[in-house]
């Protein structure tokens, strides 16, 4: 199931569509089927477009400092921020390490007790250690305390997560949830599934406030088209549990 989770927004989300719609157009002879998938491409590739998707998931471009954060039972920190290779014995950083950072930063203003990792790996990565203990070993090595840090079972994507912080925490514990900006409201949903009173800690923003458009804004870019993927697998990601939910 869980793989199936990772391949359909491949397939329903540009660029993976967009190749779907190419083939088809070709195979059965209809340009317009083809030029649609085209088009659909280069439009996800305006960092424009990609700016724009993320921009909506992630509200106002502002970082709520750890001493403005409402105080909680536990700090709720989710994986997503490490690659595990040779040679980095506590994985190498990727572009979520703010959400490490500022859920050791919640801890130390006295938010909460606990700092939560979740035990993050897939089913076919069963040789890689659980993130949460990697990040727990780095969270020792600043001096938290070891009774305070705790890591959830295994969990190969948010919904896991969730579920697996109820079960290390317990129902209608209220938490300050640490995460990705706009990863953030899909989060909330199934943290509040979980039955968990969410206080909501946004990191790692992707979009600049009052960056100025130029023509570079609608030339199509690797980045922009990845921003766009990331975005609409969050909103497809909503919508799928909204109606799950009905």
């Amino acid at each position: 199931m869980l793989m199936l989770h990772k391949i359909l927004p491949f397939l329903l989300l540009p660029p993976g569509l967009s190749v779907v719609l190419v083939s088809l157009g070709l195979l059965l002879r209809r340009r317009m089927l083809a030029w649609a998938g085209v088009a659909m491409l280069l439009i996800a590739s305006m960092p424009v477009v990609g700016n724009s998707l993320i921009g909506i998931l992630e509200g106002p471009a502002r970082r709520v400092p750890a001493a403005s954060v409402a105080h909680a039972d536990a700090i709720v920190v989710l994986g997503g921020m490490t690659m595990q290779l040779p040679g980095a014995p506590l994985g190498e950083w990727g572009e979520a390490a703010d959400r490490f950072e500022a859920g050791i930063d919640l801890y130390r203003e006295g938010k909460a007790p606990l700092l939560v990792f979740t035990g993050g790996r897939l089913p076919w990565r069963e040789n890689f250690v659980p993130e949460g203990e990697l990040l727990a070993l780095r969270a020792l090595q600043l001096d938290i305390p070891r009774a305070s840090v705790l890591v959830t079972g295994i969990a190969g994507n948010t919904s896991d997560e969730a579920g697996a912080a109820a079960e290390l925490l317990g129902p209608s514990k209220k938490i300050i949830l640490v995460t990705s900006a706009f990863h953030m409201p899909r989060s909330i949903l199934l943290f509040h599934r979980a039955g968990f009173s969410v206080v909501p800690c946004r990191v790692d923003y992707r979009v600049q406030p009052a960056e100025r458009m130029t023509v570079l804004s609608f030339m199509p870019d690797p980045e922009a088209l990845q921003q766009s993927f990331i975005a609409l697998r969050e909103i497809m990601g909503i919508v799928w549990y909204r109606v799950l939910s009905l």
